[in-house]
């Protein structure tokens, strides 16, 4: 896929050429014609006719190896007949019809993929790595390894997922959409991909550039672009009966008449531009569209989906809820000091790579604490993390065997609450807890009412949390269902069971939505978060955090499908009115490739309406 911004003259115009020398043949033909030279006028409109003829076998002959007999075969048998029976212009006619279309395909393709070339031209290729003796070096964005502390300069790309170490400021419109500067805090995580739009600061890497955001972004948008125009499905479903008709109408017009012209006619106002040509610059028009929103849709089949899709399911955590927990309360033991407790907490927890880890230090530097430098850290699968801070040693993590009756009241209180525990020892002496919870989206209750406005008319929460924990987010955002307790593998099998019944669409974020999103019609990945194994196997990726964008990604799905609808419809209706037209003799070959030439153009340019806004999207 090249840079848009290298393009030359030659590649922007070469498109071109074949419809400008076709026409010139078409019109340098008529001038031996006038003159009273038919046999240089046929000759050069037979030369047209060839010219055409030769891609577009090539084109039949490969659907044919491939077991499929798509509508392309019309547009062959027109200009083979119209060779055969000796109607040269109907033929160059029929060429400039299939060379205009093409074009105007090639057209809408470029301009419909402007965007996702755009977000590979914007790829982070090198990374500044500070050194052991802070020195800094330029390296490949490749060679960096998570846990590498890198510098990202005013303006740069930044390179790679990871946690910033200084406040910043940076511009995500390229990956979100968003035009607004965004204010990130030391320790929070960002996205790869986004450009640095303040003074420099300093990343610590959590992945590899290609386990990163934007590496999965771009490989997606890569794949979105570079896949053929969807024909088939819309095309290929009216092409099922189209050409049968078409051969068994051409075939009654010839026998009964028993003029082979007739069926020649017929053949020529077939020639399925509509089909061929107007459904995928709808589609791929969508395409574009949605990756403006923040939507990066794998291909047209996809697209088509989510046009059609009734039921939804998403998870909570990181869906329906922030997915970034924040510490709610610190309780302190008798004798305890909770800011000392937290501050104990955060300073081990610092070089904790916990989910939770994150949440705490946050609240340690939202209250203006002093963190302590830890000493041997190690982490205790399924229990924890342990280190030294200041002389003692404190442990941060899950209970151990019996607790004081305060820490069991306080464990019964979080649960009920709907919040989680993580619990304080110091030099072996359980000392507090820290409660955190993992609030709803501000814009969740609106998003849900978005998404019924969009079509799905069933809305399903799944997650792995309690019950009462999951009934209190339905009961916020308004969903229809809730799967409480919800193992992968029962994901999964809810996920098929709900597919039995309707298209279906999952939304997840994490490495465990995975086996669910590609259960689904349409698995759509939370991506903005960094989540790779999930964006690797879903037909579609949120680049911006928002799942109101969804909401958009379907009204634009059905918006392009209608239009694709919609121009394939009239076209062929048109088309068919002239097809009986020509089966009892009333328009001959030449007058029939101009009328299915207006045809064509009037289809196609209707298509090219998906590449507009359309009506502008509801908000919540």
């Amino acid at each position: 896929m090249g840079d848009p911004r290298r393009q030359t003259w030659w590649t922007r115009w070469r498109d071109w050429i074949p419809l400008v020398g076709l026409t010139a043949v078409v019109f340098a033909g008529g001038v031996p014609w006038l003159a009273g030279a038919r046999t240089a006028a046929n000759l050069l409109w037979a030369v047209a006719t060839v010219a055409a003829l030769a891609p577009a076998l090539r084109t039949t002959v490969r659907g044919l190896r491939g077991g499929r007999v798509g509508v392309d075969v019309i547009a062959v048998l027109a200009l083979v007949t119209a060779l055969i029976a000796a109607e040269y212009l109907a033929g160059a006619i029929v060429a400039v019809m299939l060379a205009t279309g093409q074009t105007l395909e090639r057209y809408a393709q470029r301009r419909a993929t402007r965007d996702l070339h755009a977000l590979v031209a914007h790829a982070p290729r090198t990374a500044r790595r500070r050194g052991a003796d802070d020195s800094i070096e330029l390296v490949d964005a490749d060679d960096v390894a998570a846990g590498d502390r890198l510098v990202v300069g005013p303006g740069e790309v930044v390179p790679v997922d990871g946690t910033v170490e200084d406040a910043a400021t940076l511009d995500e419109s390229v990956v979100t959409g968003e035009s607004q500067p965004a204010q990130r805090a030391a320790g929070e995580r960002i996205a790869s991909g986004v450009v640095n739009a303040g003074t420099g600061f300093g990343l610590r890497a959590t992945a590899p550039a290609r386990q990163s955001t934007y590496a999965g972004i771009v490989q997606l948008a890569a794949e979105a672009s570079a896949g053929k125009a969807p024909t088939v499905r819309l095309a290929d479903r009216y092409a099922a009966a189209f050409v049968p008709f078409t051969l068994v109408l051409a075939g009654i017009g010839w026998i009964v008449s028993g003029e082979f012209v007739r069926a020649v006619a017929v053949l020529v106002v077939a020639t399925p531009c509509p089909l061929l040509l107007a459904t995928p610059i709808a589609i791929v028009a969508g395409l574009s569209r949605a990756a403006r929103r923040g939507v990066l849709i794998r291909d047209g089949g996809s697209l088509e989906q989510l046009g059609r899709a009734r039921t939804l399911l998403v998870d909570k955590t990181g869906t329906l809820t922030t997915g970034r927990s924040q510490a709610a309360e610190v309780i302190a033991a008798d004798g305890r000091d909770q800011a000392e407790v937290l501050r104990l907490a955060a300073s081990v927890e610092q070089l904790s790579p916990h989910v939770l880890a994150e949440a705490i230090v946050r609240a340690a530097h939202g209250r203006g604490l002093r963190l302590g430098s830890p000493a041997d850290v190690r982490e205790e699968p399924g229990r924890g993390v342990r280190g030294q801070v200041d002389g003692h040693v404190v442990r941060v993590g899950q209970l151990d065997g019996s607790v004081p009756d305060w820490a069991a009241r306080q464990r019964e209180q979080a649960e009920s609450a709907g919040l989680s525990a993580v619990w304080v020892s110091v030099d072996d002496t359980l000392a507090g807890a820290i409660m955190l919870r993992d609030p709803v989206r501000p814009d969740a209750a609106g998003t849900v009412r978005r998404l019924r406005q969009a079509g799905f008319s069933r809305l399903i929460m799944v997650t792995g949390d309690r019950r009462e924990i999951a009934e209190d987010v339905a009961a916020q955002v308004g969903v229809d269902d809730v799967v409480a307790r919800c193992s992968p593998q029962e994901k999964t099998a809810r996920v098929r069971e709900e597919s039995a019944r309707a298209v279906t669409v999952m939304v997840g974020d994490g490495v465990n939505d995975a086996p669910a999103l590609a259960a689904a019609h349409v698995g759509v990945a939370l991506g903005a978060g960094g989540t790779t194994a999930s964006a690797g196997v879903a037909d579609a990726v949120l680049t911006v955090d928002r799942l109101d964008r969804l909401a958009d990604a379907v009204e634009i799905a059905h918006r392009s499908r209608r239009i694709a609808v919609q121009s394939a419809s009239v076209g062929m209706g048109l088309a068919v009115v002239a097809m009986g037209l020509a089966a009892f003799g009333l328009l001959a070959p030449v007058a029939g490739a101009v009328v299915q030439e207006a045809i064509d153009v009037a289809v196609i340019l209707n298509a090219l309406r998906a590449l507009g806004a359309g009506r502008r999207p509801r908000r919540p």
